[in-house]
């Protein structure tokens, strides 16, 4: 149902948009997220959105470096990713769920569906 692209690899200070498409754009997708992995590290929420009367979250270390939107129809997500660094090398994956998360809705074990991952490389 999730399907990621728009990874690649970039210089440090660069940027990368990295888009989800949604097959299936039903309440299955009431909060969406991008969460990222590498390694031994464990899985992070990056950004989450649930829906347009809440405001998006965002790790600390991402906060005004990356921005999450959704297109009206909420068949995709996006997340813009400018001045990377290279500790933002990653395998980074879109999630959905059906329910309303509250607080800050960064927690995998939440997201019931999850697309294959895009990897994001930066030297």
């Amino acid at each position: 149902q999730l399907v990621e692209s728009g990874g690649g690899s970039v210089q440090a200070g660069g940027s990368l948009r990295l888009s989800c498409t949604v097959s299936e754009v039903t309440s299955s997708t009431a909060c969406m997220a991008w969460f990222r992995q590498g390694g031994t590290r464990k899985r992070e929420g990056v950004a989450a959105m649930c829906g347009p009367g809440k405001s998006p979250t965002y790790r600390a270390s991402v906060q005004g470096r990356f921005t999450i939107s959704q297109d009206s129809t909420k068949a995709a997500v996006y997340l813009q990713m400018n001045d990377l660094e290279p500790e933002d090398t990653r395998m980074y994956y879109c999630a959905a769920t059906p329910w309303v998360l509250k607080g800050a809705a960064l927690i995998a074990e939440d997201y019931q569906y999850w697309g294959q991952g895009t990897q994001v490389t930066v030297s």
